[in-house]
């Protein structure tokens, strides 16, 4: 059974930004996947390794399972990013065949986040669309069951709180 993410394991992103304010994203690295699997199984407990099926990037994860006497595998594709296509493909790959094993899997449990504006900063982007480049934080999250219910999110740029939920 692998862990909660802490809230300093989860990162966030701007999904979309708009005039009145920008959705936010929580994801995990693969550093994230890494440390924890480390953790979980310890650093010869656990291997990767990637294939092309079908021109498709693949990353399989494998973890020891003593009892079983035998390695279990996890498998998902991956999607390549807009900086660097094939390392960010890979290690998309590596973050979503971690979700296989569980790692991360209460993110798919967060809920919408949106920052009006006031709590971020808009400006105008290069494409004339607005734009957000503010740098936010998980500040606290509350995990019960694989499901979030408690969430705090730190705006860095402009030093303050700027999304906070409870599920009642």
């Amino acid at each position: 059974m692998m862990r909660e993410l802490r809230a300093d394991e989860i990162e966030v992103r701007v999904a979309q930004c708009g005039q009145r304010g920008v959705s936010l994203l929580l994801y995990k690295d693969s550093r994230c996947d890494m440390r924890i699997l480390d953790e979980t199984f310890g650093v010869m407990g656990w291997r990767d390794s990637y294939q092309s099926i079908n021109g498709e990037l693949f990353c399989t994860i494998e973890v020891w399972d003593e009892q079983k006497g035998q390695w279990i595998a996890k498998q998902s594709n991956g999607t390549p990013s807009n900086m660097e296509a094939e390392k960010g493909r890979a290690s998309d790959a590596f973050k979503r065949a971690g979700f296989m094993l569980g790692i991360g899997r209460e993110l798919y449990t967060a809920p919408f986040i949106w920052v009006p504006t006031g709590m971020c900063d808009i400006k105008q982007g290069k494409n004339g669309r607005p734009a957000c480049y503010d740098k936010f934080r998980c500040e606290k999250v509350r995990i019960e069951s694989g499901q979030i219910t408690g969430l705090s999110i730190y705006n860095d740029t402009k030093s303050l709180r700027a999304y906070v939920y409870t599920k009642d």
